[in-house]
């Protein structure tokens, strides 16, 4: 049986210049969706607009946000590794892939909605009917994304992704380029949320969205779905 793959594209956006704070993937939102497909034997392939080492966000190393699965990945070298040395999305072939997914991060909201290589893969995997999933901030990156009919691809369609009342009482409005729930309802998609921090997902056929870190099981576990894997039993 052929081994299924999984794209994981994220940022290579390290820091924010107009504040000088330090900024990246948030690692719960990759960890957890990386094991939960690495242990149903699932291939994943981590890209980046730039190859090679991906930022982290240091605020998602703090004691407060650092998860099993952080802890995990924090022990397993051959995960670092692909995080240290990613490919660029450049020599990314949407055909060699079945799933595409984006973690999160603030990072993403400024790298990746205007990359032509992002907005590409995100169209080609979505025109071959393939799952599309993106958690937390990571949605951004549909900003520029068109459907076949020329049409944002999110226009009347179920998203969500971080939310206004999360960023302002996170005080991180400062850390975003634009506003993300905004941006999501002024390109057309039916936007959803759920509490504060607490897990939600929203999907739209192939199309998977997560509010926030707390929903990145849930992302995966539907990307799993999707691809017709049953999970092993731990």
């Amino acid at each position: 049986m052929k081994t299924r793959k999984v794209l994981f594209v994220v940022t290579s956006y390290g820091e924010i210049q107009a504040t000088g704070h330090k900024t990246g993937i948030w690692l719960e939102e990759l960890a957890s969706p990386y094991y939960l497909l690495f242990e149903q034997d699932i291939e994943v392939v981590i890209a980046s607009p730039k190859g090679g080492k991906a930022p982290i966000d240091p605020k998602s190393l703090a004691p407060d946000y650092v998860t099993a699965s952080v802890k995990r990945f924090q022990q397993d070298a051959d995960a670092q590794k692909k995080l240290d040395n990613t490919i660029a999305l450049t020599q990314v072939k949407a055909s060699d892939y079945d799933a595409i997914f984006y973690p999160g991060g603030h990072g993403p909201m400024w790298d990746l909605p205007e990359n032509t290589q992002s907005i590409q893969l995100i169209e080609s995997f979505y025109a071959a009917n393939k799952p599309v999933a993106l958690v937390c901030h990571a949605p951004a990156a549909l900003k520029n994304v068109k459907g076949k009919d020329g049409a944002p691809l999110i226009k009347g369609k179920k998203v969500t992704g971080y939310s206004n009342s999360e960023e302002v009482a996170g005080n991180s409005t400062q850390e975003c380029p634009f506003p993300l729930e905004d941006m999501l309802k002024e390109k057309g998609g039916n936007y959803e949320s759920g509490g504060d921090w607490k897990p939600f997902l929203v999907t739209d056929g192939r199309l998977i969205t997560g509010q926030n870190p707390a929903s990145s099981e849930l992302v995966a576990t539907e990307i799993l779905s999707q691809l017709g894997v049953t999970a092993k039993a731990k």
